[in-house]
């Protein structure tokens, strides 16, 4: 069983590699073209789908110019289940959208396992009717196998400019454990990692090739002749209201 385990995760990860690098590329491609032209980039999702933020987020590594949507409510750090009724609100992406001032040339992504719900559908709606691109993870087969919770009756993956499929099962968990009635080991996670590291690296490359010097976080824990970071964060990370 101890096998099993990274057996099952290092499948989803290859079926990522081998089946979403273009999709993976194009996002990429929309990351660095916002950049570059001095438009924003912002990240979102709820419930565990909030780890995306705080993977692109403030991470050693990492983009310095990505701005999260990463509001408490959104997670599970006050009840594990107030971010589950949260994200079916309808009305509430568009309050967020409008705080943020996501606007004509930005680009957004929205992660979310089953895209079935208010908040993601309305985030992507508002962002695209203010002429934003919407890229999306989420899982295909999840998403397809279940209807709309949102007013417009779309799920996410019908809505995005680019759909990066995470390959995950319906439901999330994928093993089945002797003795243990419902299924375990959830995919998302490990796999929404490789695909932000994907990403950040092929947005680096394609900034670069612009012209652009690339911010990138540095870790605060290695001993750097330099501290960038602080700069970092007051020009990019803390735009959160309209220019």
């Amino acid at each position: 069983m101890y096998h099993t385990v990274f057996e099952k995760g290092l499948q989803v990860v290859k079926k990522i590699e081998e089946t979403q690098q273009e999709s993976i590329e194009r996002a990429a491609a929309l990351i660095a073209d916002a950049f570059v032209k001095d438009h924003h980039f912002f990240v979102s999702g709820s419930g565990h789908s909030h780890t995306v933020s705080e993977e692109f987020y403030g991470r050693a590594g990492g983009l310095a110019f990505v701005i999260p949507i990463l509001t408490t409510e959104l997670t599970l750090t006050e009840h594990p289940t107030k971010s589950s009724y949260i994200e079916r609100l309808p009305g509430y992406a568009a309050i967020l959208g409008e705080l943020y001032g996501i606007q004509q040339g930005d680009v957004i992504l929205i992660a979310s396992n089953s895209g079935r719900n208010a908040y993601p559908v309305e985030l992507a709606l508002y962002a695209k009717e203010h002429g934003a691109s919407v890229i999306a993870i989420t899982s295909l087969a999840h998403s397809k196998s279940c209807a709309s919770r949102a007013a417009c009756g779309k799920r996410l993956f019908e809505l995005a400019d680019v759909v990066i499929d995470n390959c995950g099962e319906i439901g999330d968990a994928c093993l089945t454990v002797e003795g243990v009635e419902s299924k375990m080991l959830p995919t998302s996670s490990m796999a929404n990692a490789f695909i932000i590291g994907a990403l950040s690296v092929l947005s680096a490359k394609h900034i670069h090739e612009a012209g652009k010097e690339v911010p990138v976080f540095e870790s605060l824990n290695a001993q750097l002749k330099v501290n960038r970071n602080d700069e970092y964060y007051q020009t990019y990370t803390r735009l959160y209201t309209k220019e």
